[in-house]
């Protein structure tokens, strides 16, 4: 490789993303391949101000505060682009774990149509792969409950949310012609279907 490889884990609570990144680094390290792991929640400066309103939004959702939402992650991703992913060595896989495809799952009423296009606007990196995780609904939320951590979860409190939350993902991934992994069998089936398809795509 004489270049960098940006891979995206996108999805909803508890399709297994943090599992399948800690699983797909260990099996391209193996092969000797150079693996940086980014979190895009752990790179943004700007976050507690911007998880400050998506806590008023969940108290009292609007339209307007939704926009200003994403217009304040696309400027974090921005950021991330200009001041975290350049820093990286060329010839490397970039594993993050989250970045604008997630808010498929996430925004309520803004288009996503929309959110993609501010952040192309504001000159956020495009991923070189794109990877929507996903489970059967019920099978993420019982995951989510039984983990320490619980659903951890500002907008979504309820299974018929999450049931929207993720068929709303699912259709964006598809309509964009992402690379769509359901993760209900093996974490090594799942694992290696994404190790396969950066691999092709190398």
């Amino acid at each position: 490789m004489s270049r960098q490889f940006f891979v995206s884990l996108d999805g909803p609570k508890g399709t297994g993303k943090t599992t399948l990144l800690e699983s797909i680094t260990q099996v391209l390290r193996a092969d000797n391949r150079k693996v940086i792991r980014l979190s895009e929640q752990k790179s943004d400066p700007f976050r507690a101000d911007s998880m400050a309103l998506v806590n008023r939004l969940a108290r009292d959702p609007s339209v307007d505060l939704e926009r200003e939402i994403c217009e304040r992650f696309a400027l974090s991703r921005a950021w991330i682009s200009q001041n975290v992913l350049t820093k990286q060595p060329e010839n490397c896989i970039i594993l993050m774990d989250r970045w604008y495809p997630s808010d498929a799952a996430f925004r309520r009423m803004v288009p996503f149509a929309e959110i993609v296009q501010l952040n192309i606007e504001h000159n956020v990196r495009a991923p070189d792969l794109h990877v929507g995780v996903v489970t059967a609904p019920e099978v993420s939320w019982e995951r989510a409950a039984v983990r320490s951590r619980g659903l951890g979860s500002t907008v979504i409190h309820r299974l018929e949310e999450h049931v929207a939350c993720t068929r709303a993902f699912e259709q964006e991934v598809v309509s964009h012609g992402w690379f769509l992994c359901r993760n209900e069998g093996s974490i090594e089936e799942a694992t290696m279907q994404i190790v396969a398809e950066i691999n092709r795509m190398l």
